[in-house]
């Protein structure tokens, strides 16, 4: 799940024709739609909540997009019309001050969900910060739906409370933690929402990092320069590889956390 990301918002969708994924999403019956079986968030994310006959109905309100790396998805007091699932990729949310500067406050991972809802307008920007996929559905779809079912509720409030905790525990990581603690726990963080099996079993992990050595700095309260000289170090001491400057292979996931102070 994301820290600071308790709220968080939904994509504005330009219109496009629907390819063959989003007619496997769009049942011609009440059961479960082929996508959504195989799916993260059907089973660990919101739509877990539902069954099978809900499930069908959200899906023919649905679409899927496939956004580009570095495209904005949404902006500060921009009207909330969509809601969506993350089904792959990292999305970046953001926070402008009145003066332009500008700070990184979360990051959304596959399936979590995007979107607050009952609220009119955001409050923070989200932008891709990989190649993201996302099913989406109307705000008054799910808000609807929200009221009628109770455990679909009930779920969205799981996962604030989730993203509250861990919220929580950020905090602790920037305002406490030294500059190669932050650096460890901000790779165990990425591991275990991009490779979580493989992190969870301590076994070897290995993603192509969401963020660029400059977001990383904004993020952690770093200068790029300390990012760069901390990811070297544990490069040195055998505890990461990294390839192509973004490929990062995490080689002892229990000497990470060990570095991270977990």
């Amino acid at each position: 799940m994301a820290f600071a990301g308790i709220v968080t918002y939904s994509f504005r969708m330009p219109a496009s024709r629907p390819n063959d994924d989003e007619r496997a999403l769009r049942p011609q019956s009440d059961s479960p739609p082929a996508l959504c079986t195989a799916c993260e968030a059907r089973h660990r994310g919101v739509c877990g909540a539902l069954d099978g006959e809900q499930l069908a109905e959200l899906a023919r309100a649905s679409h899927l997009q496939v956004i580009e790396e570095g495209a904005e998805l949404i902006g500060d007091a921009e009207r909330v019309e969509s809601y969506s699932n993350v089904l792959s990729g990292v999305v970046k949310l953001t926070k402008t001050l009145p003066d332009g500067r500008q700070q990184i406050v979360g990051l959304q991972f596959a399936p979590d969900f995007l979107g607050r809802p009952f609220r009119e307008e955001s409050t923070i920007g989200a932008s891709a910060a990989t190649t993201v996929s996302l099913c989406s559905f109307p705000k008054s779809t799910v808000e609807r739906m929200m009221r009628e079912q109770p455990q679909l509720e009930n779920r969205l409030l799981r996962q604030a409370l989730d993203e509250l905790d861990d919220a929580r525990e950020w905090m602790v990581t920037l305002g406490r933690k030294t500059a190669a603690e932050k650096i460890a726990s901000f790779l165990l963080m990425i591991a275990r929402n991009i490779a979580p099996r493989a992190a969870g079993a301590g076994e070897t992990a290995s993603f192509d990092l969401p963020l660029t050595r400059s977001d990383i700095a904004d993020f952690l309260g770093l200068t790029i320069e300390t990012v760069s000289r901390q990811l070297t170090k544990l490069r040195i001491d055998g505890i990461i590889r990294i390839e192509n400057n973004r490929r990062i292979t995490i080689e002892n996931v229990v000497r990470l956390a060990g570095r991270a102070g977990d």
